[in-house]
């Protein structure tokens, strides 16, 4: 480096030419070219110019490098987040009944398994049972799908039912439910719901934003009929009980019997406001029909599907109720 600056320093000393003429020799200062700096840094004028060339080209070439993978990397976080959404969303594996008695409450919780119900894998497609008296166990229905009759969005259309969006969480299917379950010599069958998790309260949403909750349920279930389609009536309770207050303290063995701001002399018992002030927690009756698709006589399993139509909540009689129709799978097994 100090040899390189000498040579420097002496290029860069002014060069003397003699130069002859008329009036005598005479000398002309001249300044270094910049070929001579060139070479006293160890460098020919043209290679700095293609190493300049060269370094502006990589430069250009590292931007360009750096903008694809900057896509690259944004396409392959777009990628795993709609694989990881997909994965989310998605509905799990169904499982058997002894997978599903075999796997640990962690590896249950948060994945979708606990409110479905089990399913077969093997057996035949038809009602592989002999004439007798059975006790139906571990009977789980699982909704999948819900359908309120409200009126029409076009105008004068008559009510038909209308699909729902879900409000509440995965916590609808009924399950442990049991009682006895009898099949005739002709082939009949009838069942009556004795005990278990037979109601679960749930709320949906109509396309307009009307909010129907109700209760699902079939309390004292008596079905008979062919195992291709067996149907009863069950009892729908109210969806609350009597002893709950609306937000005006009114209740139907509690509370007050009227609207604290309503004046005296009878306003509170006027015709528009009696099922406000009077409630109602009567029950009503739904109708539901299973039809069994697949048995399995070697471990007395048996599925099918269902269709129940029932009332849904009144606000303890402040409303009319719309029907709520829920279709979906049945889950049970028979014990002799």
């Amino acid at each position: 480096m100090a040899a390189s600056l000498q040579a420097a320093a002496t290029l860069m000393q002014p060069t003397k030419l003699g130069v002859s003429g008329r009036t005598g020799s005479s000398q002309l200062l001249l300044r270094p070219s910049s070929s001579h700096v060139s070479r006293a840094f160890g460098f020919e004028p043209s290679a700095a110019r293609l190493t300049c060339s060269l370094q502006d080209d990589l430069k250009e070439l590292a931007h360009k490098c750096a903008d694809a993978t900057k896509i690259a990397g944004l396409a392959l976080a777009t990628s795993a987040l709609v694989v990881s959404g997909a994965t989310a969303e998605g509905v799990p594996k169904r499982l058997t009944f002894d997978e599903i008695q075999s796997k640990t409450y962690s590896e249950v919780k948060g994945t979708g398994t606990a409110n479905q119900c089990p399913t077969i894998v093997g057996g035949v497609e038809s009602f592989a049972f002999k004439a007798g008296k059975y006790n139906l166990k571990k009977l789980c229905l699982e909704p999948t799908s819900f359908t309120v009759k409200a009126e029409g969005v076009s105008k004068n259309a008559p009510p038909e039912f209308q699909k729902t969006k879900l409000m509440t969480r995965l916590t609808y299917t009924l399950d442990e439910i049991e009682g006895p379950f009898e099949v005739a010599s002709d082939g009949s069958v009838k069942f009556e719901e004795k005990d278990g998790i037979d109601y679960a309260a749930v709320t949906v949403q109509l396309t307009g934003g009307e909010r129907v909750p109700f209760l699902f349920t079939v309390k004292e279930l008596v079905a008979t009929g062919k195992p291709e389609s067996f149907s009863g009536d069950f009892l729908v309770p109210s969806y609350r009980g009597s002893s709950f207050l609306d937000p005006k303290g009114r209740g139907g063995s509690a509370g007050y019997d009227n609207a604290v701001a309503l004046p005296a002399g009878g306003r509170g018992d006027e015709e528009e406001l009696v099922k406000e002030n009077i409630k109602d927690a009567s029950s009503s009756r739904g109708k539901i029909t299973l039809s069994v698709t697949q048995t399995k006589p070697e471990t007395g399993e048996i599925i099918g599907v269902f269709e129940s139509v029932q009332p849904s909540d009144t606000d303890l009689g402040a409303k009319a109720a719309k029907d709520v129709k829920i279709q979906g799978i049945w889950y049970g097994q028979l014990e002799s």
